[in-house]
């Protein structure tokens, strides 16, 4: 006679290593934070579970980057819309900047701002004549003028031209990697409030997954608002305003996997939305504002994109 063996034992040891997974699964998400910021009220030294201060280490962190350090998988980090713009570059990435099964790592902004410019100051510009200033930038790539909040009038000067051309009242150019910049009314620089695409990225995201970010306004960056780098999966950008920064609102490249929803892309240097590599980009009901012809609303140099 043959005996076959019992069936029963290897079912349960499936169940309870289904059993166990799921269970797992919700124990973390029941474990999941939030972290609130605050660069009004808030201190780095506190715990950042609080969203206002209640003595001793409890209270908002005052920086977004301290909020992604101390952040855990699951976790969703708030931001407090002060008013006053967020001058820093931050990094998701990583385990700790993901999220679970069924729970995403979440950024809500509250339509704050993460601004990267720099201003300049009355010291920094010389003189030149004709009420033109010049005014030398560390880094020249990629670079825009913001007059009193927003991009200034660029004034193309041709690849080999050695000559200044012709600038009207608050224009600006770019020449052998100087600034030149015609103040309005015979006034001086320091009459307005003048400054430049400075830290080079706004957001990054780098092997992460199950991450949302949204509700942010990101302005004033070197290179890109967002910059979703590679091995990204399951990324999701809502409602963000990339604006104003010197290559593009979004970059999409390596493997990446990202859907842009509801976003608003404009007055980027070279392109409002820019991919490479082997990403996968889905976008959905976005508004890619492409006046410019040196800055079309999409520039692919790989990838594929779903519309």
């Amino acid at each position: 006679m043959i005996h076959l063996p019992p069936r029963w034992p290897s079912v349960w040891i499936a169940s309870f290593i289904l059993t166990s997974i799921l269970g797992n699964a919700i124990s973390n998400q029941a474990m999941a934070r939030d972290l609130f910021v605050n660069n009004d009220s808030g201190s780095d030294s506190h715990s950042g579970l609080s969203a206002t201060s209640v003595g001793g280490k409890q209270g908002p962190v005052r920086t977004i980057g301290k909020a992604l350090q101390i952040a855990k998988q699951g976790d969703s980090i708030h931001i407090t819309n002060t008013g006053v713009p967020y001058q820093e570059s931050v990094s998701i990435q990583n385990g700790r900047n993901s999220g679970l099964v069924g729970k995403s790592f979440r950024i809500l902004g509250n339509g704050a701002t993460l601004d990267g410019r720099k201003k300049i100051s009355y010291d920094q510009w010389t003189a030149v004549g004709n009420q033109i200033y010049q005014f030398k930038p560390p880094r020249t790539s990629f670079f825009i003028l913001y007059i009193d909040n927003r991009p200034a009038t660029q004034v193309d000067v041709p690849t080999g031209a050695s000559k200044l051309p012709p600038l009207e009242e608050m224009q600006w150019c770019l020449l052998k990697r100087k600034v030149y910049f015609k103040p309005a009314n015979d006034r001086l620089p320091d009459a307005f409030d003048v400054s430049y695409t400075h830290a080079q990225v706004g957001i990054t995201l780098v092997n992460c997954q199950h991450v949302v970010v949204e509700n942010l306004i990101v302005q004033g960056f070197q290179l890109d608002g967002v910059n979703v780098h590679d091995n990204v999966f399951g990324a999701r950008l809502l409602e963000i305003t990339s604006r104003g920064n010197g290559r593009s609102g979004i970059s999409v490249g390596g493997a990446s996997r990202v859907q842009i929803e509801a976003c608003l892309l404009g007055n980027n240097g070279a392109a409002q939305l820019r991919t490479e590599g082997h990403s996968v980009t889905t976008l959905k009901n976005n508004d890619l504002i492409d006046t410019n012809p040196l800055a079309p609303a999409v520039v692919s140099d790989g990838g594929t994109i779903i519309r």
